[in-house]
């Protein structure tokens, strides 16, 4: 039998010495990067930063900021995809109960409707949108968009080629959430002062009726085949269910919980479950439409405020105001699975699924 050498000696010593020693493991190989895209994309508006963050969904990070303007607050997506829209306006925060004659004059000069491509990544225009827009609705065909004007307490219609205004409509005090019903054929508009909807035909461009909802309603949100709406009242801590053909009050969802301040919300695809994000409650309110309960929460940021949905419904995602950044949820599992970064208070969130 021939002689090991010495290193060979040793080596075989230590592995016979270490043969029931736990054995380092092997480094565990880079996660591959997804195609950009792949999974879907988010855009979220920065209200202080004035800028679009596009966040990859696949990949959870952010890959592009584009500029828009002063307050970027509500956005919306043209139906083919291509274009985002958004509000912007120079009018200074405030929040509730703050006496507007202590704060700097607002710059009307830089209220309007931003217009991004989204392929180019860039903002093409601003067009005229009203004084103070806040939020806004693109009609199915894409030729209208209806704006909430938030200091002058109307709705205007614009013309999405143009830019013309070519309608307005008086609506009750600080004017908010815009929200198209799924046939088109109405939009509703939440009057924060008023403690009202204002509900508007959208191809006569007139009001249809007023439905009285709770305290500082801040948006609307309809099941999928339309026939319900649900509208929170920030300040009642509850959400208001209204059958959307006969305008009248089917029941209330009272959240339960602190500082439960409804603001923005989703419908799951099967109608059965609605999502609102409850701002200074940090958390996503979980609400069996069926039963009209509130059935859980999930802990997401730091005061979230928009929110989307994947379409299949598996997915979440929230703009967390205070803590600049965006939550993805696995819907299923009511879990928070990723984080990004984004601006300076994220406040609106729209999802582009894959392309």
């Amino acid at each position: 039998m021939p002689r090991l050498t010495p290193v060979l000696t040793a080596t075989v010593l230590t592995a016979t010495l270490c043969a029931g020693c736990r054995q380092p493991a092997p480094p565990s190989p880079a996660t591959p990067s997804r195609p950009e895209g792949s999974a879907g994309t988010l855009f979220v508006t920065n209200e202080v930063g004035g800028d679009l963050s596009v966040v990859d969904v696949a990949n959870a990070k952010v890959v592009a900021a584009i500029p828009l303007g002063k307050r970027p607050r509500g956005l919306a997506l043209s139906p083919d995809g291509k274009l985002i829209y958004v509000a912007l306006s120079g009018s200074p925060m405030a929040g509730p109960g703050v006496d507007e004659k202590t704060l700097p004059p607002p710059d009307k000069r830089a209220d309007g409707i931003g217009v991004v491509d989204i392929e180019r990544r860039a903002l093409l225009r601003v067009m005229p949108g009203g004084s103070d827009p806040e939020q806004l609705a693109v009609s199915r065909d894409g030729r209208h968009l209806f704006v909430a004007n938030e200091d002058a307490a109307v709705a205007s219609v614009l013309d999405a080629a143009t830019g013309a205004v070519v309608a307005t409509v008086k609506v009750g005090e600080e004017p908010e959430g815009v929200n198209l019903r799924p046939d088109g054929q109405v939009v509703y508009v939440t009057s924060e002062e008023d403690s009202a909807v204002y509900v508007i035909d959208t191809a006569r461009h007139r009001l249809v009726t007023t439905v009285k909802v709770g305290p500082r309603p801040r948006s609307t949100v309809f099941s999928p085949d339309g026939a319900v709406a649900y509208v929170p009242s920030e300040n009642g801590g509850e959400v208001r269910v209204i059958d959307t053909k006969s305008y009248k009050a089917l029941g209330v969802v009272k959240l339960s919980g602190e500082l439960q301040r409804p603001m923005s919300g989703v419908v799951a695809p099967d109608g059965r479950t609605l999502y609102m994000t409850t701002g200074r409650g940090k958390t996503v309110a979980v609400i069996d439409t069926t039963t009209r309960q509130h059935v859980g929460s999930i802990e997401v940021g730091e005061r979230p405020w928009g929110i989307a949905m994947s379409p299949d419904g598996s997915t979440l995602f929230t703009a967390n105001g205070t803590s600049n950044d965006v939550s993805i949820v696995d819907a299923a599992s009511r879990q928070v699975t990723h984080k990004v970064t984004v601006g300076q208070r994220p406040w609106g969130i729209a999802f582009r699924p894959p392309v």
